[in-house]
């Protein structure tokens, strides 16, 4: 798909950008460049080839599943101003 000036023109008209036509012409042969090495990519032969999750075949470094904090409800409970059974106590906003 090859684009023209006019399209360059347009596209500028529509993101509001003022665009001198020198930079159109630049700016044309950028995106017919992309467009191209979009329709060579497409052209290659993927079929028996699974997604990756990461181009390079990394993997996620993950941290060990440890519990790494104590349990803080009694010292957490001794700032409310009510508690009952382990919960906080509110006073009712709904009759």
């Amino acid at each position: 798909m090859a684009l023209t000036l006019e399209d360059v023109d347009r596209i500028a008209h529509l993101a509001r950008i003022d665009i001198t036509p020198e930079e159109a012409r630049a700016t044309l042969a950028q995106l017919n460049d992309i467009f191209g090495m979009i329709e060579r990519i497409e052209k290659v032969d993927t079929d028996g080839i699974e997604p990756m999750s990461h181009p390079l075949g990394g993997t996620q470094r993950l941290r060990p599943d440890q519990v790494t904090e104590t349990d803080l409800r009694e010292a957490a409970l001794r700032n409310a101003p009510a508690a009952e059974d382990g919960l906080f106590l509110v006073p009712r906003v709904i009759e």
